[in-house]
Formats: structure tokens, C-alpha cells, sequence
């Protein structure tokens, strides 16, 4: 993060004129601790339902260190683009909050813009194949933002998260350009298959796809992998669906009815 953002977590100020030294120092530190993590991580890598079924181990890395250096040559090869990505992450929950008044704000307070910058550097490493250290991101994540995003769901650009917590989205999830969720939604998986000896089925799509300029209010619940929310669609609070929507539709559910009593228990409005 101090790389993406220099300054957001370093104890002291970035001068602009030190910059390249900065993050040449932090670039530096990260890959000595990635290193060390990759090379531990790379033996668990998953072999493939069909072979974990049979009881076979994941084959041992030809080249522990070649392939260590490998993955952390291209994780930060990418990381000029995850920042590009992060900073219209920014833009997005600036231009989305009227509440937000400034981009430092947004930066430094936001626990979205955390939860999906995290997630940003977590996918890089799925993409990757690097086992067991994206999930780990994504659930230190989860604990501090109440935001539940798995590393192999697929964000396109200038995403925006609102108020955050208890948002869910699972691992194919695949997410277009300009998307807006608010708290409490869920982007899940219905119920999953299950082979002859009853395992799940690993990696085949289970969870919706919401297209570009989809906003979806606060608790609604998407499930299933041929749910297709069509773009500038709106989906609305509490709303339950199973279903495709086609482009620009508006989704919400029936408003229940309310009571409204005095203390004397007499009905002033229904």
C-alpha cells in the first residue's frame, strides 16, 4: 500500500523529492518479504479436483527459487496498472459520496477503498497461482473492513464500495466498469455441485456477473453464475434474485406494510 500510495501507511511524510528513493527502499523491503512467503506458499499450490480426489499431492516445484522469482518479477511488473486502477477507485468513491470532501479523505478514512485496493494486490497474486497468501489478504481485509471479497473475483475500473461492511463477493464473481455497491450486499454462489463422491465442484462459475454502471443498493442478495445483471441497471434494498435482469432495468421489492401504534397500543398508521 505504501508503494501504490506512498505515504498512506509510512510514520513519516513523503517529500516529492525523494520519491524514487522512497519507494526504490519500500520496493526493496516488499520483495524480501514477499520472497519469503511465495517460496513457503508455492508447495500448496491446488493440483485439480480430480487429482486431489485420487489422493495425489501437489507435485513438487521443479525450481522453488526460479519460480519464486518468477511470480514476484510479474506482481510487480503489474503493479503500475493496479495503481492506475486504484486511483479511479478513488476518483469513483470521491465522485459517488457527496459526503466526501476531499481525496485524502477518501484515502486515508474510507474502509472500501482499503478493502478493494487489498483485493486489487491479492488478485494479481491468484492470477499468479500463488496459493493460500491471496486468501489470507482478503481475510485480514475482512476483519478490518467488514468487506468479504474472494481473490479470484474479477473488478473492472472505478469501483465504489459505500459504507462497506458486510459486503460479500464470491470467487468468479466478474464485476464491469463503474459499479457501485452499498453495504450489506451479497454477490454469492446458490447451491453448489457435487461430484459422484459428493466434493464440490472447484472452479466453474458460480456467482453473478453485474455489467458496467450497475448500482446495487444496500442488502440486496445476487446469486448464482448465469445471473446476469445487464448494465446501468438499478437493483434495489432487500431485493432477492435468482435471475438475469437486461440492460437498464430497475429491480426492487414490494415495500411491506407498516404499523404504527401509540403507546396505548391504538393504530395511528397503516
Amino acid at each position: 500500500m505504501d508503494i501504490i500510495f506512498p505515504g498512506k501507511v509510512s510514520a513519516t511524510s513523503v517529500d516529492a523529492s525523494e520519491l524514487s528513493v522512497f519507494l526504490i527502499r519500500r520496493l526493496g523491503e516488499a520483495w524480501h518479504l514477499l520472497h519469503r512467503e511465495v517460496r513457503r506458499a508455492l508447495p500448496y499450490r491446488w493440483v485439480g479436483e480430480a487429482a486431489r480426489v485420487a489422493g495425489i499431492r501437489p507435485p513438487k516445484v521443479a525450481n522453488l527459487e526460479q519460480e519464486t522469482r518468477r511470480i514476484l518479477k510479474a506482481f510487480f511488473a503489474a503493479l503500475p496498472s493496479v495503481r492506475r486502477m486504484l486511483v479511479a477507485d478513488v476518483q469513483a468513491a470521491y465522485d459517488g459520496d457527496p459526503a466526501a470532501l476531499t481525496y485524502a479523505e477518501v484515502l486515508l478514512a474510507y474502509p472500501g477503498v482499503l478493502a478493494i485496493a487489498t483485493h486489487r494486490l491479492a488478485h494479481e497474486l491468484y492470477r499468479l497461482r500463488v496459493p493460500i497468501i491471496p486468501r489470507i489478504m482478503s481475510e485480514w481485509t475482512h476483519t478490518k473492513t467488514g468487506v468479504d471479497i474472494h481473490p479470484g473475483a474479477q473488478i473492472g475500473k472505478a469501483f465504489f464500495i459505500d459504507h462497506a461492511t458486510g459486503v460479500v463477493i464470491g470467487e468468479t464473481t466478474r464485476i464491469g466498469d463503474y459499479v457501485k455497491l452499498y453495504q450489506g450486499v451479497t454477490l454469492g454462489a446458490r447451491s453448489f455441485a457435487v461430484d459422484a463422491k459428493g466434493h464440490p465442484v472447484k472452479h466453474i462459475r458460480r456467482h453473478p456477473t453485474v455489467e458496467d454502471h450497475v448500482i446495487i443498493y444496500a442488502n440486496a442478495t445476487i446469486l448464482g453464475g448465469g445471473t446476469v445483471i445487464g448494465a446501468r441497471s438499478v437493483i434495489g434494498s432487500n431485493v432477492f434474485l435468482m435471475e438475469s435482469v437486461p440492460p437498464d432495468s430497475v429491480v426492487s421489492s414490494i415495500h411491506p406494510e407498516l404499523s404504527i401504534q401509540d403507546k396505548n397500543g391504538r393504530t395511528k398508521k397503516t
